[in-house]
């Protein structure tokens, strides 16, 4: 975990090296429909929900411009019925489809405060019991992709049917791999839009 620490660390320190800030450029907030059956069906329905999420996103950084400008982000999901929430970061992309339509995908990397491992021993009452009612993520880091489907209103508005799965793919862990579906409607603002 450690090295991982230093990594996040790492990344944040590269993105506020001198010239290469950007400024705040949109800020989505939105609800979750939280563990659904989407790519991950085994597990949907294990945890309650919604999820509130708020993500921030800042202006694509130029050395980054080799791979499409993406535009970095922070998010934040908080579980309303005190399941698993996670925060951290990523890259977005926006490529439009016509004049008000744009499709948005995104990777990322979060940390989590779910269930990594089953407590019981397997095969007792106990573990029976507990894995109805959690998912168990494998590591406590995990991957974010992401895909918006958003909407552009003349001003700064906008809206998305947002999509998010997290999973650690084996390659951030290894064991348990039992990966998470969001699904909702974020709203966003865009600075000086």
């Amino acid at each position: 975990m450690r090295g991982k620490t230093a990594g996040l660390i790492a990344l944040g320190g590269a993105l506020a090296a001198p010239g290469q800030v950007q400024a705040l450029e949109s800020v989505h907030v939105g609800v979750m429909a939280h563990n659904i059956c989407v790519t991950d069906c085994k597990n949907a329905g294990k945890e309650q929900g919604p999820n509130v999420e708020i993500q921030a996103n800042w202006g694509s950084l130029d050395f980054l411009s080799w791979a499409g400008s993406p535009h970095p982000y922070a998010v934040v999901s908080i579980n309303a019925s005190s399941d698993t929430s996670f925060g951290g970061v990523g890259l977005e992309w926006s490529f439009p489809v016509s004049e008000h339509w744009s499709i948005e995908p995104g990777f990322g990397y979060v940390i989590h405060d779910g269930e990594t491992n089953l407590p019981y021993a397997s095969g007792t009452p106990e573990a029976a019991a507990f894995t109805e009612n959690h998912v168990l993520l494998g590591s406590r880091d995990l991957f974010r992709t992401s895909l918006g489907i958003t909407r552009d209103f003349d001003g700064p508005w906008e809206a998305q049917v947002f999509f998010s799965h997290l999973s650690h793919g084996q390659i951030l862990g290894n064991g348990r791999n039992q990966g998470m579906d969001q699904l909702g409607v974020r709203f966003g603002y865009r600075f000086g839009g």
